[in-house]
């Protein structure tokens, strides 16, 4: 797995949309993020075509992930935000362009199509990051994403991951000009659930978002079942609300594939349980959440009991939100019950 080098202050930083270009919604929200995107790692954004373009074909967007790539003066990407439709632009890409010269690709949810090409092509990237959701919302950027933020663009070293206390499922609407200085309701974490034997596990991370990983499965597009030996799997579920009971199917497939019981860990991200629209009472909040904690445990017990698993760390589609290593290097002490990630 090629790791790509760091940037240094100065550099410049590709901000792309592969998928949904939100800076489209509100310019405000995205030109705070580049503001603050600087002046936390010294980087210069640089916007490429379909940055802010909606509609934006799947070619197009491919080309810009593509010029990203292959223009030498860019030393890091970063996508604004995910979407839905990102499996129809890896297609396109030119692995001969990212394999020749490297960088950080820093994105989540659908994004999780670029960072599975990336891995297929043995390339290390980072999951997580969203300037459009973590950077430019916000009366500042969560202490947790910008350490993670500059440990994979500029520092590397090793982060111990820990819970910053509250989370939020979804921020203040963009086209609020309050979207700038407020957060959204943010309410307390649970702690985090092990299971698995108390044992040091670590290795390559591989996974994402379950419902994108529903698409590249069904588009034949995961990597060979026996390169997935002694990985760590990353798994989050979206602002969609997916039910536990459909976690629970998807787990199963995968576990009937063989893949589960290759995997030496399995990191699952606090799952959103409310969005705009739909807001639960607290306590059936407390009860979706549950279910999809207990939906993963009884898919490992069933297919590899001897894997170390850690349910409720913040990496998904709630905020705060740490970026983690795609590809790189997990560490789970089952003993301890830490999470230790290497942003080499």
């Amino acid at each position: 797995m090629l790791l790509p080098p760091k940037a240094r202050p100065g550099d410049r930083v590709a901000v792309l949309s592969p998928a949904f270009a939100a800076p489209a919604v509100s310019v405000p929200v995205h030109e705070q993020a580049l503001r603050r995107l600087e002046e936390l790692t010294g980087l210069i954004p640089v916007e490429f075509p379909t940055t802010r373009m909606l509609g934006a074909s799947a070619e197009a967007r491919a080309a810009d992930v593509n010029a990203a790539f292959a223009d030498p003066s860019i030393r890091a990407i970063i996508a604004t935000i995910g979407g839905d439709d990102q499996i129809l632009v890896t297609p396109h890409l030119d692995a001969g362009a990212a394999q020749a010269d490297p960088k950080p690709f820093l994105g989540y949810s659908d994004n999780t199509n670029i960072l599975n090409w990336l891995w297929r092509n043995g390339i290390a990237g980072f999951y997580g990051g969203s300037t459009q959701v973590h950077l430019g919302p916000g009366p500042a950027v969560d202490p947790i994403h910008a350490r993670s933020l500059r440990a994979a663009l500029l520092d590397g070293g090793r982060l111990e991951l820990d819970e910053p206390g509250a989370s939020e499922d979804f921020g203040v609407r963009w086209e609020d000009p309050a979207a700038l200085v407020r957060f959204g309701d943010r309410e307390p974490a649970d702690p985090w659930t092990w299971a698995g034997p108390a044992v040091h596990r670590a290795g390559p991370t591989w996974g994402g978002c379950v419902e994108v990983l529903c698409q590249l499965a069904l588009a034949d597009r995961f990597p060979r079942t026996e390169l997935l030996d002694d990985t760590i799997l990353l798994l989050e579920t979206s602002e969609r609300l997916t039910p536990a009971s459909a976690v629970a199917e998807q787990l199963r497939a995968y576990g009937e594939r063989g893949l589960l019981e290759r995997v030496a860990g399995v990191v699952v991200a606090r799952p959103p349980a409310s969005t705009h629209e739909v807001i639960p009472e607290a306590g059936e909040r407390r009860r979706i959440r549950a279910e999809q904690r207990d939906a993963v445990l009884a898919a490992m017990e069933r297919y590899n009991p001897d894997a170390v698993v850690c349910i409720g760390v913040p990496f998904g589609h709630t905020r705060p939100q740490w970026i983690v290593p795609y590809g790189g290097a997990v560490a789970l002490d089952g003993a301890a019950r830490r999470v230790v990630a290497d942003y080499a």
